[in-house]
């Protein structure tokens, strides 16, 4: 199955509610190195719009909250574990992808692997839903690469 485009109905996310404003989906695995560079990045989200993000991590439950503390990620995150049904059903090929799923249930931008244009595009998005000014997650200063595949 295809990444979820643009405008496509989001599927349904265990303990997650759509229909309350933007949600950021970070989907990520502990071990993968992408993931780590990214992770102070999901920081910087959570900060700029308090509960809006939530992480799928494809990984037992004591790895992800080991992952969060070690990065000091503060975000929920949910277990997605072999066959992966949240994953798979939102398309995810390679970790980390962000989605970030608007008000009405569809995805209003879709992040594969580090990307910092993507990163902030979907600051962007979560901003305008929300209807603040939105945050740079990331610039050239901040010494991480603009793009690293996940």
């Amino acid at each position: 199955m295809p990444p979820l485009g643009i405008g496509e109905p989001a599927p349904p996310v265990p303990g997650v509610v759509f229909g309350d404003g933007p949600v950021g989906l970070f989907f990520y695995k502990v071990t993968c190195p992408t993931c780590q560079l990214a992770a102070p990045k999901m920081v910087a989200f959570e900060r700029a719009y308090p509960s809006r993000v939530v992480g799928i991590g494809q990984d037992p439950s004591d790895l992800l909250d080991g992952f969060g503390e070690l990065h000091g990620m503060a975000i929920r995150s949910l277990e997605d574990r072999p066959p992966y049904d949240v994953s798979n059903a939102y398309g995810i090929v390679s970790v980390p992808t962000l989605v970030v799923v608007g008000d009405d249930g569809t995805v209003i931008e879709s992040v594969g692997a580090w990307d910092r244009d993507g990163f902030n595009r979907a600051s962007e998005r979560i901003a305008q839903a929300l209807g603040v000014e939105a945050a740079v997650v990331s610039e050239p200063s901040d010494g991480l690469p603009s793009f690293k595949p996940g």
